[in-house]
């Protein structure tokens, strides 16, 4: 019995001395490791949760809840409140006209834009209180098939308002343009040449039961992903 146990000893010992020899190579190795490549898994880790928490997602425009698809554009469209606060229109993340810009005036506040690649051709106010009638309908009539327009009212838009201003905006896809009445609040995005009606319309009634202001309704807002232009047979297809 006492021979078995001297002669476990040894290998007992051999083993922990094998055991201890392969640590002190694995810690040399690493150790080496890191002079060399100047970190180690711990830094790795670390960096790999720095780029994390530095990557954000990509953020979405003009206050939507979610990102566009690529083929289509956000906005966000903001009638006046009564004749004392201006519009706002927002697009493709920019706020193009506001009150705060101090760029619109009592009327239509329009927006124009290439249909296509985005890109903001003009922006304007029509003044409907002393404009030229004659002027405001060229204007609308000189916009090239395929723009998009955007349009927000502030104050009263019917005094100058005719008939063929009226269709001018139809031939856009308005569906709620002959009904808007002296003190209405409207908002509007279409598309000029379009056979399709536009699903980015809002009108708020001046009607006295309803009215949240004295003499005049709240104001709308109207949001969401256009789809860009798509010329086909020279004609334009695709719902707005």
């Amino acid at each position: 019995m006492r021979c078995r146990a001297a002669l476990r000893l040894p290998a007992v010992i051999a083993v922990l001395l094998i055991t201890w020899g392969i640590s002190i190579n694995s810690f040399d190795v690493q150790e080496k490791a890191r002079n060399i490549l100047g970190f180690n898994y711990a830094d790795q880790l670390k960096l790999q949760l720095k780029a994390d928490s530095t990557t954000s997602a990509p953020k979405t425009k003009c206050g939507l809840s979610r990102l566009c698809p690529p083929d289509h554009f956000a906005l966000n469209i903001q009638s006046g409140v009564a004749n004392v606060i201006g519009p706002k229109i927002c697009f493709e993340g920019k706020i193009i006209m506001s009150h705060v810009l101090n760029n619109v005036g009592s009327g239509l506040n329009i927006v124009v834009v290439n249909g296509q690649n985005g890109t903001v051709e003009r922006f304007d106010y029509l003044n409907m209180q002393t404009g030229n009638p004659e002027d405001i309908l060229a204007y609308l009539k000189a916009i090239k098939p395929g723009m998009i327009v955007l349009v927000a009212s502030f104050d009263d838009v019917t005094k100058k308002m005719t008939d063929e201003m009226r269709e001018a905006f139809v031939g856009m896809g308005s569906t709620l343009i002959k009904s808007v009445k002296h003190r209405d609040s409207w908002v509007f995005a279409g598309r000029v040449g379009t056979e399709n009606k536009s699903l980015h319309e809002r009108q708020a009634v001046n009607d006295a039961k309803t009215n949240a202001y004295e003499g005049w309704p709240g104001f709308v807002e109207v949001s969401g992903c256009f789809p860009k232009t798509k010329l086909t047979d020279d004609k334009l297809n695709g719902p707005l």
